[in-house]
């Protein structure tokens, strides 16, 4: 009894021993790699790049004042339309003490002078009356009279503009702010209270309100160094609002400047682009967006995924691998043309009927079940 159930043991565990090996020679076997194929095909390619930059206003004019004061009162919002000649602030003239006292000293001066030049004048005139003084004596006196009289005409007139701001019923010309050109106000960086300064020789003044016409926008950005040699005045862009989805605007390169600056190690330039906006789309100053540039465009040339592209270790040339027998493959050297980033121009390496090693890719039995095995 003991020696059948040795025998059954026995018969148990070889039998257990080669159902586990042929268990693991069909879980591990594997069949070989069936690599697909590709063959050159005729496309259009486009090489372009992504400019990000801003919309500007073509012509963007800033409002100063030509005499220092206060603000007294703004007539203007930002956004609101205006045309040359509206009032857009009063300014509250309030003099220089020093000044004042200066302007105050010459009239004083003007009119003393003035007085003396009077009295001499008046006697001069009997003396030349009577026959005493000769007529040209007269006349040169006469000429200081006049002068001493302009002298205190101009004192006043320069003490009225220092505690004024400006002559008489002129007052308006100086003290009101108007706008220079019509368009939008696009910002107005002072309040009501702000003390601002006069635009002269010696400082730019301060800015009532930033003016532009809306109608006329720009693209404004920077590109690289390697692609500014390809550019033209003329070259077509695509311009996509940051702001607005689903929306590209024609615009047409039309300066390209002639120096460079260096940011961040990269020697960038700056181009302008003219838009042609619609009135579907309010667009405005200050969004960001981004315009696509064709550099170089091939139609029909023979192309290739840029995929299927393997470049050497060593030397960084380019290669494929072409098929030559049942999924047997040869490299092969290949001179590549223009790229989009998707596919590439092929000048010279293979020809048309070849196919040409798809890599990463098992045999399709193996696809199945991998799709099977999701659809569960």
């Amino acid at each position: 009894m003991k020696k059948v159930t040795k025998y059954i043991l026995i018969t148990l565990l070889v039998f257990g021993v080669l159902f586990s090996a042929a268990y693991f020679a069909k879980t591990n076997s594997k069949s070989a790699i069936t690599y697909k194929t590709e063959k050159l095909f005729n496309t259009t390619i486009e090489k372009e790049t992504v400019v990000t930059g801003k919309v500007v206003p073509e012509d963007e004019v800033e409002v100063k004042p030509q005499i220092g004061g206060i603000i007294d009162r703004i007539f203007v919002e930002e956004g609101d339309q205006v045309t040359t000649g509206d009032l857009i602030a009063r300014i509250k003239v309030v003099p220089n003490e020093q000044n004042l006292n200066t302007a105050k000293g010459r009239v004083k001066k003007a009119e003393i002078t003035f007085a003396t030049r009077k009295k001499d004048f008046v006697r001069n005139k009997t003396l030349y009356d009577k026959g005493i003084i000769s007529n040209a004596d007269y006349i040169a006196n006469e000429l200081l009279f006049n002068q001493a009289k302009q002298d205190v005409l101009n004192a006043e007139s320069d003490l009225q503009i220092i505690k004024e701001g400006s002559i008489g019923g002129s007052s308006a010309a100086n003290t009101d702010i108007r706008a220079t050109v019509p368009g939008t106000v696009l910002e107005i960086p002072v309040k009501e209270g702000d003390q601002v300064i006069e635009s002269n020789s010696f400082n730019a003044g301060t800015t009532i309100a930033a003016i532009a016409d809306l109608s006329k926008m720009i693209f404004e950005g920077k590109v690289d160094e390697a692609e500014v040699a390809s550019l033209r005045v003329g070259t077509p862009l695509k311009v996509s609002l940051g702001a607005i989805e689903d929306q590209e605007l024609d615009a047409s390169l039309q300066f390209i400047a002639p120096k460079g600056t260096e940011e961040q190690g990269a020697v960038q330039f700056k181009i302008e682009a003219d838009m042609v906006l619609n009135d579907s789309i309010f667009v405005r100053a200050g969004y960001s967006a981004n315009a696509a540039i064709v550099l170089d465009k091939k139609e029909d040339v023979l192309a290739l995924r840029e995929a299927l592209i393997q470049f050497d270790r060593k030397t960084q040339d380019p290669f494929v691998e072409v098929m030559i027998g049942d999924q047997k493959f040869e490299r092969r050297e290949v001179k590549l043309g223009i790229s989009d980033g998707v596919n590439v121009e092929i000048l010279e390496g293979i020809a048309e009927e070849d196919e040409v090693k798809v890599w990463n890719r098992t045999e399709e039995r193996d696809e199945d079940n991998e799709n099977e095995e999701d659809d569960a």
